[in-house]
């Protein structure tokens, strides 16, 4: 497989893929990579709340292909990458960011002697993640929307605050990296197609994924067939789309 693909290359050469060529198997590892450089992808503050399934194995894509309602794509799919949400690890996560704040700036520095960027830092990962993310049964989150819709009328402020607020913060940052994972693909001369029409809670039970997470896609892999790009592509008209101000 070529790797010479560019940016602008990548991005012309990937398409929804829908059927796959079975004589063509991708190779497991360098679908690793492009799901390595995946976890790469910008996220909201840094705190990579997601995961990400490989399924390499035939007899499991077999399974799954139902949950998929039979679509060609996955029936076709030499490998499945299954992108997994997990707001609910955000305690970890944002544990692990004031852990690499210790890595870089020292554990023990006195507070005194801190500069303003490590101030800055273990106060965001310390107490405004805690807040944002913070939530009982949804009642923290509306009690915390109504004080900064207070507080939004004298200032501008961070007005996302909900549990159903997150939630979407987690789809659109794991989102970005399907999207990663994708383009990757694509500079190897891989097709892929993101499949969200799915049963996710039959694949969640399949790839014991835990109760807490969320699928957001899961994104077929493999080759494609001619008969596999369902046509040219086509988009809005660019200037309907496109507004400068």
């Amino acid at each position: 497989m070529s790797t010479e693909k560019t940016v602008s290359e990548a991005i012309q050469h990937r398409r929804s893929v829908r059927v796959y060529d079975a004589e063509k198997p991708i190779d497991t590892a360098i679908v690793k990579k492009c799901i390595e450089q995946a976890s790469l992808a910008p996220n909201s503050s840094n705190m990579q709340l997601w995961e990400f399934y490989h399924v390499t194995s035939k007899e499991t894509i077999a399974k799954i292909t139902p949950f998929c309602f039979n679509q060609n794509a996955a029936r076709t799919a030499q490998q499945l990458v299954v992108f997994v949400t997990r707001k609910d690890l955000w305690r970890q996560r944002a544990k692990s960011n004031l852990q690499f704040i210790d890595k870089n700036f020292g554990a023990n520095t006195p507070k005194a002697e801190q500069s303003s960027r490590e101030k800055v830092a273990r106060n965001y990962y310390g107490k405004i993640i805690p807040f944002a993310y913070g939530d009982f049964l949804g009642i923290l989150g509306f009690l915390k929307y109504i004080m900064v819709s207070i507080i939004g009328l004298f200032k501008p402020i961070y007005r996302q605050v909900r549990e159903s607020d997150m939630r979407i913060v987690a789809h659109k940052t794991c989102g970005l990296a399907a999207q990663t994972f994708m383009l990757s693909m694509a500079a190897e001369g891989y097709d892929t197609c993101p499949m969200e029409g799915s049963d996710t809670l039959r694949v969640k039970r399949l790839l014991g994924i835990p109760f807490g997470a969320e699928i957001n896609m899961i994104v077929s892999c493999g080759i494609r067939k001619p008969e596999g790009v369902y046509g040219e592509r086509f988009r809005i008209p660019f200037n309907e789309v496109y507004k400068e101000i």
